[in-house]
């Protein structure tokens, strides 16, 4: 028993080890990589005209980052090292200068911290220095530290490279602006011919939010208990909680524009994909909100209802149900009012209604007929925006 404590304390010591001696240094050189490689974008697009990652070989911007990390180690309190809330403190020049040479022997840890007591890593065994857990943070001007100094150069680098990255170049909206004339012109002069044609694509896109919104309550109340952690307790329940909480996390992060376009290939460009695609999105957005009420829920009349002997379904209905009906409406108005909008973007990729008309008048260049659908998509958004809030209003 006690050998085992023993090696289980010992692998304690080994991991934290790690966690404050590697992690910060896989950081630093991160960080550093990072202001060679913004620097390089930067200074190459301003002299040059031209993006350029690097100027020399990865290998020697390796070479050059592991002395200028070690130095900065050594005499500062790292970026990395402030993520980890340590510090060296003390010792002499002569110290830090040994440390900063031993500095990159730091994968070595992976074996001195087995051994070691303190877990430390090569450089402070051979320096004599140990990396110590900041308890008093004081705080000191931006400029008076290296890191601080290094922090603004990532910062202003980052900026640079963003400029010549993204091709910003303000003097082309003088020297372009005479191509946009026949489009400030169509908007003055939009096709209200089209007017009629307008209002029923625009009736097919509201009903798509409403289609997808409908079917995708019922669908999102049933999962929200399930993927509600304070409801989902025992050795079944957690895990069909967290299998549905994945799922959901993975297929929210997938855009409804991705989803039309595979439902277009699936079942034909239309309002039908377009439902589908406002659908798959509804329900694990709804089933998210929807679960996070239940989880802020009172436990109190939960508690009460319980110790009465009622089983779970009148639990449910007399102590839950009452408590997230309105949250439950006010959530359902709020995604109804985000379908109507997406409806329009999703309509861009096949999914049909206003978007895919409007899409189509765009390529074009048929700008007066696009100009009108524009129209009255501000206008029914607008209008669907006031309408929404004040129902919310209601319910809160």
């Amino acid at each position: 028993m006690v050998r085992a404590f023993a090696v289980q304390e010992a692998l304690l010591r080994w991991a934290k080890g790690l966690r404050v001696r590697i992690l910060p240094a896989l950081f630093d050189l991160g960080t550093l990589g990072y202001l060679w490689a913004a620097v390089s974008v930067s200074y190459s697009y301003f002299r040059f005209g031209r993006i350029q990652y690097s100027f020399f070989p990865w290998t020697t911007m390796l070479w050059a980052i592991v002395p200028v990390a070690a130095l900065w180690s050594a005499w500062d309190q790292t970026v990395g090292l402030k993520v980890v809330h340590h510090e060296l403190r003390g010792g002499t020049a002569g110290q830090r200068l040994l440390y900063a040479l031993a500095w990159p022997l730091f994968p070595l840890t992976l074996f001195t911290a087995l051994f070691d007591p303190k877990g430390r890593s090569p450089a402070e065994l051979l320096s004599g220095l140990t990396l110590s857990e900041v308890t008093l943070v004081v705080y000191r001007p931006w400029y008076r530290s290296l890191t601080g100094w290094l922090v603004a150069l990532v910062l202003l680098s980052t900026l640079g490279a963003a400029v010549g990255i993204t091709r910003v170049e303000p003097a082309r909206l003088v020297s372009g602006f005479e191509k946009t004339i026949k489009f400030w012109r169509a908007i003055v002069s939009p096709r209200w011919d089209l007017l009629v044609l307008g209002l029923r694509l625009l009736g097919e896109t509201l009903f798509m939010a409403i289609m997808a919104t409908a079917f995708a309550v019922p669908f999102a109340v049933i999962l929200s208990f399930l993927a509600a952690r304070n409801l989902m307790r025992g050795p079944i329940a957690r895990p069909i909680y967290t299998v549905l909480r994945m799922i959901g996390s993975f297929t929210r992060s997938v855009d409804a524009v991705i989803w039309a376009i595979i439902f277009a290939v699936w079942v034909g460009t239309g309002s039908f994909a377009g439902v589908l695609a406002l659908l798959v999105h509804s329900i694990v957005d709804l089933m998210k909100l929807y679960a996070e009420q239940l989880e802020a829920i009172d436990p109190g009349p939960v508690e009460a209802l319980t110790a009465t002997g009622a089983n779970r379904l009148q639990v449910i209905r007399y102590a839950i149900i009452p408590q997230i009906i309105n949250p439950y409406i006010s959530f359902t108005i709020y995604r109804w009012d985000i379908n109507v909008r997406m409806a329009t973007v999703v309509g861009m990729v096949g999914g049909g209604g206003i978007g895919f008309r409007l899409i189509q008048y765009l390529r074009g260049w048929a700008f007066q007929e696009a100009t009108l659908l524009t129209l009255l998509i501000i206008l029914m958004v607008w209008l669907l925006d006031w309408a929404s809030a004040r129902l919310r209003e209601k319910l809160a």
